[in-house]
């Protein structure tokens, strides 16, 4: 059993590279619009970026997105057509579990430290949706297009659960942590 688990565990993140309902044969805006949002790796990575910088404030409500983007965009086009990572899954499940823990605990980070964490995450996110699509022009659109959009929302989340005090952002940040756990474990 012992030299079982760890084989285990090893394969536990790429259950989280198989993203249902995606159509890989196809590309195209809508496919790279749709990888963020089915992709519920993706999805909770993205709403805890915005999130984040909502609870962050000042220059991090845009510069936490931004530099989430640039990095998403870069390794994005040197993932198509590249090899898979394993190591990639697992910086995108580390994302999720990261993320939620600074929000539950509130965490402010220097901006500049929290711009190279959040690069890191961005191209790891980035990579993953190259590696799923061919590289057109309408496909990388699509990904960046959905990937803000998620960053909008979590903005707008984390402004509304600053309103209601730090309790309730506690709570989504820990919902956001465990939910990166359960892709781990699942």
């Amino acid at each position: 059993m012992r030299r079982l688990l760890p084989a285990l565990l090893m394969m536990l993140p790429s259950a989280t590279l198989a993203h249902p309902g995606h159509d890989h044969g196809a590309d195209g805006f809508a496919t790279g619009l749709a990888h963020p949002i089915l992709g519920l790796d993706h999805l909770l990575a993205m709403v805890a970026v915005g999130v984040w910088a909502a609870l962050a404030g000042g220059r991090a409500i845009w510069a936490a997105p931004a530099t989430f983007l640039a990095a998403m965009l870069v390794s994005g086009l040197v993932g198509f057509g590249a090899t898979e990572l394993a190591l990639v899954e697992h910086v995108i499940l580390a994302s999720i579990i990261v993320l939620g823990l600074a929000v539950a605990l509130l965490l402010r980070l220097p901006l500049a430290a929290a711009m190279v964490l959040l690069a890191v995450f961005g191209a790891a996110h980035g990579y993953a949706h190259g590696l799923e699509g061919t590289g057109q022009a309408s496909y990388v659109a699509g990904f960046l297009a959905a990937t803000a959009a998620l960053h909008g929302a979590g903005i707008a989340l984390g402004l509304f659960v600053q309103r209601r005090g730090q309790a309730v952002a506690r709570l989504a940040g820990g919902a956001i942590a465990l939910g990166g756990v359960a892709l781990a474990v699942f």
